[in-house]
Parts: structure tokens; sequence; C-alpha cells
């Protein structure tokens, strides 16, 4: 019995699955930055260069913990095997005003863009932050919510891996 409820715990905050997406919606993000980023364009260019996306809001903290985590390491990662890296803010226009300050204080060195109206969320059917994607050959090839301590190495593994 304890071993059930712990692979279905496990199972509700860490899934890993190829997942074949036919096509990215063409959903233009602002970064806060102010660069436009094309979804699709991105998803089709990740052939070289895998493409991970970090779901996530200012009210979420496993969202800030792991994005804490990310950033501490992420020189390091990225000398390992290079990868983009967004972090998709999903506040919406009550608490997108609180982003730019947000990064700015933390001193998050990836970029993060603004899904205020949850249209990428939605369209790539995620329920839940924080929820991590990678895309590959512009495919879903790696997928995980919510975040345990430990589980960003996972996702490192993954990125090393593919």
């Amino acid at each position: 019995m304890n071993k059930l409820i712990l692979t279905t715990v496990a199972l509700m905050f860490t899934t890993m699955v190829a997942f074949a997406q036919e096509s990215f919606p063409s959903i233009k993000l602002k970064s806060t930055s102010g660069k436009t980023i094309d979804i699709a364009e991105l998803a089709a260019n990740s052939k070289d260069t895998m493409v991970v996306l970090s779901f996530w809001a200012t009210w979420c903290i496993p969202c800030i913990n792991e994005l804490e985590i990310i950033n501490d390491v992420f020189d390091e990662k990225q000398a390992i095997k290079p990868f983009k890296f967004y972090g998709v803010s999903v506040d919406d226009s009550r608490t997108a005003q609180r982003v730019k300050p947000f990064i700015k204080g933390k001193g998050w060195v990836f970029e993060v863009l603004m899904d205020i109206n949850s249209e990428l969320k939605r369209s790539l059917n995620i329920t839940d932050v924080p929820h991590v994607i990678i895309i590959k050959d512009n495919k879903i090839v790696y997928r995980h919510t919510g975040y345990i301590a430990g589980e960003e190495d996972n996702l490192f593994e993954a990125i090393k891996n593919l």
C-alpha cells in the first residue's frame, strides 16, 4: 500500500514523457527586456539547441525555489551542454507589473517571457505551475510538474542526455 502511495505521489510531481506535438502555436510573447519571441519559431529551431520553458508565477513559492536553484547553476550547466532557457511568467494582468522588478531583484540571468493571458499555458495543456518542458526537434521530450528539492537534477540530467 505504501509503495502504491509513493508511486502515485511521485507521478503527480514528475512526469517524463515524449510528447509528439504536431506543431507549436504561433504565440508571440514579450520578454521583460522587450523582445518578442514566437513560440512556433523557437520550437522549430530547437534541432541543434534544445529549449527549456519553465512556467512560473511570482506568487508560487515552489516555482521561485526551483528557478533560484536553476539560476545558481545556470552557467555551469550551460558549459556542459548549451540550451536555451526561458522562464514563462503566467502572472495575470493584476500581478504582471511585479514580474520585472521581481526578477531584477533576484538577479536571474535567463530571459523571462510574459504569458499574461495564459494563452501558451493553455495551448500546451499546462494546468499547474511550476511546470517545466524541454523542446527538442520541435517536440516536447520532457515535462514535469511541481517541485521537490533536487528535481532540477532530473531536468539537467535530461538535458545532458538529449
